[in-house]
């Protein structure tokens, strides 16, 4: 069985850290827990919430994304998520327990052109690179020009999001769906 090593970038959020893994975790997309009890179905998950001042862990193909709270320390934090990590992921245990599909969300499924537009943007181009920051950003719908998504994991909460959203996000998808008239986050 190979080691598990986990190194630590720092996201534009301040309040965030992603862990990268270097195993795949899932098999695509993340699954974000915004507390314990959203957690049920993810073991490590679970562990993750046991570390003092861990408020969101949201986990993605080959990272974990860490957010603390007011009251966390972030060297603490480091610490007890790498340990958390290492252990969970070295005694072979289970990141998600049960169909993925089945994992806490609102998201409801594209049914039209301009939905599945929108999908295949954000899944093709603007996830990716998300991803990359640690965050994740989601479709829920479109309604009367407007787009509505879900920001999660480092996304969730950073002071650049607003911007990202507006002058990133809302102008792709504006650029190659016209019909879109704003973009905003719930």
């Amino acid at each position: 069985m190979k080691s598990v090593e986990v190194s630590l970038e720092f996201t534009p959020n301040p309040n965030t850290l992603k862990f990268l893994v270097n195993q795949a975790l899932l098999e695509k997309g993340a699954l974000n827990y915004i507390n314990l009890e959203s957690a049920s179905n993810s073991p490590l998950a679970k562990k993750l919430f046991g570390v003092s001042g861990i408020t969101g862990v949201m986990i993605g193909h080959n990272f974990v994304t860490i957010t603390k709270g007011d009251q966390g320390d972030w060297e603490q934090i480091h610490q007890g998520a790498v340990d958390t990590i290492t252990k969970h992921l070295s005694n072979g245990e289970k990141v998600v327990e049960g169909d993925v599909s089945s994992a806490p969300t609102n998201h409801t499924s594209a049914t039209g052109e301009v939905e599945t537009k929108i999908r295949k943007v954000l899944d093709e181009e603007i996830r990716p690179a998300v991803a990359m920051d640690g965050g994740d950003i989601t479709f829920d719908k479109y309604e009367n020009g407007v787009v509505y998504l879900f920001l999660q994991g480092s996304c969730s909460g950073c002071p650049s999001s607003t911007m990202t959203l507006k002058m990133g996000i809302e102008t792709r998808l504006r650029e190659l769906v016209p019909e879109i008239k704003e973009v905003v986050a719930i």
